[in-house]
């Protein structure tokens, strides 16, 4: 099987990640961390969260995710924006 058509049956697997983990994007150098994960879902789920609360989020990562959706993945929101989506995430428990 050749390199291109691996490459489109994982990306018809597991997405192309559009919409869902920005990787290595330096549209999102400024932005500020508001916390880390460690898996894709709960990433995804937490930004849903501070979304649904009116901020803008997002979730960048400076590498590639494995092939089980984890890595160093941060949930991330513009500047000026992190004392309200830390107040929102620290008043949930995360644990």
């Amino acid at each position: 099987m050749s390199y291109f058509r691996r490459l489109k049956d994982r990306i018809s697997r597991i997405g192309d990640g559009a919409g869902r983990i920005h990787i290595a994007d330096p549209r999102f150098d400024e932005w500020e961390v508001v916390h880390q994960f460690e898996d894709l879902p709960t990433g995804l789920a937490w930004r849903d969260v501070l979304r649904e609360r009116g901020l803008e989020a997002e979730l960048t990562s400076d590498w590639e995710l494995d092939r089980f959706n984890r890595g160093d993945i941060n949930l991330q929101v513009p500047p000026g924006q992190w004392s309200e989506a830390e107040e929102i995430v620290s008043g949930l428990d995360l644990d």
